[in-house]
Order: C-alpha cells, then structure tokens, then sequence
C-alpha cells in the first residue's frame, strides 16, 4: 500500500477537518474504488489518538500556534515591503534579493522552531497511524472479498465510479473491527516506518509559519 507520510495532519491537531467516505452498499462486485488514506483517517482507532495527542500535547500546540501566528504578523509587513519594492518601476531579481533572502531565512528560522515545539505530538501521531496502517492491507482484502471486488482501484484512478462501488467505508469498518484502539506514547528507540505495512503519518502537527512567499524576482 501507498504511505502518506505527512497527508492528513497538517491542520488535524489544531482543526481538526472532518474527512467522510461515501457509503457502500451490501455487495458491490467486480470493479471498486476506495480511498485507503480516507480509510485511515475515519477509523475509530484515528480518531481517538487524535484526540487524546490534542490533549496531551496541548500546551505544546497552542504554543505552537501562538508562536505561528506572532511570526505572521512579523512577516506580513516584510512581505508587503517586499511586493512594493517588486511593482516598483526599474525592480530587478538582483534589486530585490537581499528583501526575498531576509524574508525567506526568517521564515526557515521560524518553521524549525515550530517544528521543535510540535515534534512530540508529530512523533506522536505518526505512531498511532503507523499503527492502524499496518493493518490496512488486510483491512482491504476483507472489504474486497466481502463486496466480491476483483479489481479495487482509488478514486482518482478511475474515469467514472458510481458511489456504491466504493467500498471506503468498508476499509474503515475492517479496520475498527482489527485495530480498534492504538497507543500514542512511542518506545523511546521507535522511529517512523518500523511498523510492517509502512507509515502512513498523519497530519503534522504545525503547519508552516507562513503562506506568504516572496517571490526571488519579477
């Protein structure tokens, strides 16, 4: 199965975003799409460790989001400096390097800080879906073989799939009735990936400083 290393989380922690999958019907047979990821992210064991990391780790998070959004407000007149300084007639990339380069290492300064502040819940997170992930492949053979799919492919794959032929939601119901709870608090020597099945980390915890990128020249 396909990892997703950093695909659900990026605002998961701090809002979370609910993720839904269509309902399948009793059989489908044949031909099915599913979305393995979406799988993941609706299982009960997922959202359970969810919550309990926002808890955990929540002084770390909104710390985090404190420090985010201080360090927007500090760019904002940077990044509007820099975009007068770009219209202005004569503007080249040479004229405007030196604004882009400040501009850009404070933000790199600032995402390693977030990052330091959000990697115990991030580690976190990537242990408990790493967990529920290793079970995804034989979730998926079940739900197949329960709705008499021959040929499972993801959604994105297909040109056309009537919403009952997706079996997402059968995925997620393996999954819960297999894994239905997992932990949140990693061996002191565990790193992502150790689990059979691979990773599927989730959301990261911090989102970056900033969406506002200076470009490097007109």
């Amino acid at each position: 199965m396909t990892t997703f290393k950093h695909l659900l989380l990026a605002a998961a922690l701090v809002a979370p975003a609910a993720l839904s999958a269509p309902a399948a019907t009793a059989q489908v047979g044949g031909v099915a799409v599913a979305d393995p990821e979406a799988a993941v992210a609706n299982s009960k064991a997922w959202a359970t460790a969810r919550t309990q990391i926002q808890t955990q780790y929540k002084a770390q998070l909104d710390q985090a989001n404190t420090r985010r959004q201080a360090i927007q407000t500090e760019l904002q007149p940077l990044v509007a400096a820099y975009q007068k300084a770009a219209a202005a007639p004569g503007a080249t990339e040479a004229s405007l390097r030196t604004q882009a380069q400040a501009i850009q290492t404070r933000e790199q300064t600032a995402n390693a800080e977030l990052q330091r502040l959000t990697a115990p819940a991030s580690r976190a997170q990537s242990y408990a879906i790493e967990q529920i992930s290793a079970k995804l492949q034989d979730a998926v053979s079940a739900a197949a073989r329960a709705k008499n799919v021959s040929l499972l492919l993801r959604p994105n794959a297909a040109l056309f799939a009537n919403p009952t032929a997706d079996i997402t939601s059968a995925i997620t119901a393996e999954l819960d009735r297999t894994v239905p709870t997992v932990g949140i608090t990693p061996p002191a020597n565990w790193q992502p990936g150790q689990q059979d099945g691979g990773a599927a980390a989730a959301p990261a915890a911090a989102a970056p400083a900033t969406n506002n990128r200076a470009p490097t020249g007109r």
